[in-house]
C-alpha cells in the first residue's frame, strides 16, 4: 500500500480536494474529521479535555470557541491539548489501514503535515494551493473568522511557497473543480505509476 500526504494552508481547499480522491476511489483519512469526532457529542476525549480545560465541554461535545479561547496563542495549552488528542488520532488513523489494508493507494488528509514532520512517514506529498488573495478571501468568508484568527493560525503554518517547494505534487484550487479534477486524476496515475515500479 502507497501512503499519500495531502496537506495544505487553511483555506486553500484542501477538503475539496480530498473528496475528489475519494471520488475516484482512493480512501482517504480525515485527521481534522476524526478529531471532530473524538470531540463531538459522546466523544472519549471530552472527559480528558474538561479535565484539563474546565467548563469547555458539554452534552454537545467540545464547545470550540471556549477551547479556542483556552489554547489561542498558548503554546503550553496547546501542547497540552495535542497530548489528549493525537494518541487517540493516531488509533484511529490505525484503524483506517486496518480496514483498507487491500487498497493499493490510501490518503493521509492531514493540515500540519509538515509542521508535525509528518511527511517523514508518507511515500509522497500532495499540497493543495490557491493565490493568497483567494485563501484570504475563502478564510474571512468562514463563521466567527477574524483578521487575528487568521494571522495568528498562518504563524503556525509552513508558508505555502515553502511547502509547495517541498511537495512532490501541487493541485492548484484557484481554477475551476473541473481543471481540479483533472490534475486530481492526473496525480493519481502518477502515483499509481511510480507504485508499479
Amino acid at each position: 500500500m502507497m501512503i499519500v500526504g495531502l496537506t495544505g494552508s487553511i483555506g486553500m481547499g484542501k477538503s475539496t480536494v480530498a473528496g475528489m480522491f475519494r471520488e475516484f476511489g482512493v480512501p482517504v483519512f480525515d485527521a481534522d474529521a476524526v478529531v471532530h469526532q473524538l470531540q463531538g457529542p459522546q466523544g472519549i476525549l471530552l472527559p480528558a479535555i474538561e479535565a484539563a480545560f474546565p467548563g469547555t465541554t458539554s452534552v454537545r461535545g467540545v464547545d470550540r470557541a471556549k477551547l479556542g479561547s483556552q489554547v489561542f496563542g498558548d503554546d503550553i495549552a496547546l501542547e497540552r491539548l495535542e497530548r489528549i488528542v493525537h494518541p487517540a488520532v493516531a488509533e484511529k488513523r490505525a484503524d483506517f489501514l486496518a480496514a483498507n489494508a487491500n487498497a493499493p493507494m490510501v490518503i493521509f488528509d492531514i493540515p500540519l503535515l509538515f509542521e508535525k514532520g509528518g511527511d517523514a512517514g508518507v511515500a509522497a506529498v500532495i499540497v493543495v494551493s490557491a493565490s493568497p488573495e483567494s485563501q484570504r478571501e475563502r478564510v474571512l468568508a468562514r463563521p466567527g473568522m477574524t483578521s487575528e484568527k487568521f494571522e495568528n493560525i498562518l504563524a503556525r503554518q509552513i508558508p505555502d511557497p515553502e511547502k509547495c517547494a517541498r511537495a512532490d505534487y501541487v493541485i492548484d484550487t484557484g481554477t475551476s473543480h473541473d481543471v481540479t479534477r483533472a490534475r486530481v486524476r492526473q496525480v493519481i496515475a502518477c502515483l499509481a505509476s511510480q507504485e508499479g515500479r
